[in-house]
């Protein structure tokens, strides 16, 4: 599988993105998809996962509420969608792969995209 990850942007204070990760190949509707995010001088944090079919999903506390996961299968396709951001959220963005839900171990993605910059000014 190889993921391609897009989206992002320069936003203000309280704005909204939505980043894209597309996937190629087949089976994509048997992996659990994950987005992380890295900011300069920081491991990759957990953001968001959802399921084989998209009937559940887990965010991270600092994002609950304001952040949005989805996918569509028909397409090979997962979206988060970015609302009310704050500069702390300023990081690039990367979309994974892997099987078993356990979300927030990223130790166990197989794949990853390239990541997506965003960036939040204040």
């Amino acid at each position: 599988v190889q993921l391609q990850a897009s989206g992002g942007g320069l936003v203000q204070t309280g704005g909204s993105l939505r980043l894209s990760c597309g996937a190629s190949g087949r089976l994509f509707d048997t992996y659990v998809m994950g987005w992380f995010r890295q900011a300069p001088g920081k491991e990759r944090e957990f953001v968001s996962g959802i399921d084989e079919s998209g009937g559940r999903v887990e965010y991270a506390d600092s994002v609950k509420g304001r952040f949005t996961i989805s996918r569509d299968n028909n397409h090979n396709m997962v979206y988060l969608q970015l609302d009310s951001l704050k500069p702390e959220d300023t990081a690039r963005y990367y979309c994974g792969a892997r099987i078993a839900w356990r979300p927030r171990t990223i130790e166990e993605y197989y794949y990853w995209g390239q990541g997506t910059q965003v960036t939040v000014s204040s």
